[in-house]
């Protein structure tokens, strides 16, 4: 056989093994988006059932950690840390199906990774701590209360938004008041603990360096949203991202921030949204000095986090859902003469 022929034939293989690799992708994903389409209408023709379910589970898994939270603080951080690797893997799952996975690039869960490497690996490093105190009841924190995250027992996607800013800030919250032994491995990394005496050494640890760290962040997510992935969200709006569902929210609210964004015009709305979440982040880093150092200012604001998100879950409940709920029946309404008539043109 021919040199040429044995490249044809070569060739010709690698063609017919590419050919073969992208029919089982493609029919991966047909098998994947059927199965995911099965289990959402199986899901929606028991959704009263599902959600007493989830609203028993919420509240005795609620109360349990507030017990835990009282009677084993040191605990804690372990229950926050099975909660992240179970609930996050299944939270990207079920973004990627409904197009909101580049949701997890946010700075929440960028945050919540950096907590993670702390608590498994530097437990001891005083500084990390610092930093970490700082955005768990700095922006993480605060995000509750501006974003209005509401405290929903019957639905597993506002606990779990809520837990990811809610539960960092009460981790590091025992480590710093509640748990003595914790305290006093981090203090041996330091000759000195003199927090009250050098307040240089606290705005550094805990503002200007979560600053850096947080422009760090904010660069990266500017490259990978809007230039690496650019053409991706051009092509499917449907695709959604934390910028693209506030400014869509404020727009149609038309709003103070929607204004506000659009001062250097329409063109520079995604810059001012930079700039605006920058000055958010300074202003609550900030917060987190006299919240480190005074133990009533501590202890009102985890009763302020915990309360907002009630109060926010309460006006969904008597706000938000008795509209979503008439919305569904109005559409099954409005779809039930269509589905009898395709019947009856079958038959």
């Amino acid at each position: 056989m021919s040199s040429d022929n044995e490249e044809y034939y070569m060739h010709y293989g690698d063609c017919q093994s590419e050919k073969a690799r992208r029919r089982f992708r493609d029919r991966s994903k047909e098998v994947l988006s059927k199965q995911a389409v099965m289990l959402a209408k199986r899901a929606e023709e028991h959704e009263s059932f599902l959600s007493k379910v989830t609203h028993l589970l919420g509240v005795l898994s609620f109360g349990g950690f507030c017990f835990l939270l009282g009677a084993r603080p040191q605990d804690v951080p372990l229950v926050y840390c099975l909660f992240y690797v179970i609930f996050v893997p299944l939270r990207w799952i079920y973004y990627k199906l409904k197009k909101w996975h580049y949701y997890l690039l946010d700075f929440c869960y960028y945050a919540n990774t950096i907590f993670m490497v702390f608590l498994l690996f530097y437990p001891r490093n005083e500084k990390l701590f610092l930093v970490c105190f700082s955005f768990a009841e700095g922006p993480l924190a605060w995000a509750l209360i501006v974003w209005r995250c509401s405290l929903v027992f019957s639905s597993v996607d506002k606990i779990v938004s809520v837990l990811i800013h809610l539960l960092p800030g009460l981790v590091f919250f025992t480590i710093r008041w509640w748990n003595p032994a914790a305290l006093e491995a981090l203090k041996e990394e330091r000759t000195t603990w003199s927090y009250a005496e050098d307040k240089s050494y606290l705005w550094m640890w805990l503002v200007l360096v979560p600053l850096v760290v947080y422009s760090l962040w904010q660069v990266l997510y500017y490259l990978i949203v809007n230039v690496l992935r650019r053409q991706r969200f051009s092509r499917d709006p449907e695709v959604m991202t934390s910028y693209r569902e506030l400014s869509k929210k404020a727009k149609k609210a038309n709003n103070f921030w929607w204004r506000l964004s659009g001062l250097l015009g329409d063109q520079n709305r995604l810059l001012m949204f930079i700039f605006l979440q920058f000055l958010f982040t300074v202003a609550t880093t900030a917060l987190t000095v006299p919240m480190f150092l005074s133990y009533e200012i501590s202890v009102m604001f985890q009763i302020l986090k915990v309360s907002a998100s009630a109060w926010n879950g309460a006006s969904f409940l008597l706000e938000v859902m008795p509209r979503q709920v008439i919305l569904k029946e109005k559409k099954k309404s409005e779809m039930q003469p269509a589905v009898e008539n395709q019947n009856e043109q079958s038959s």
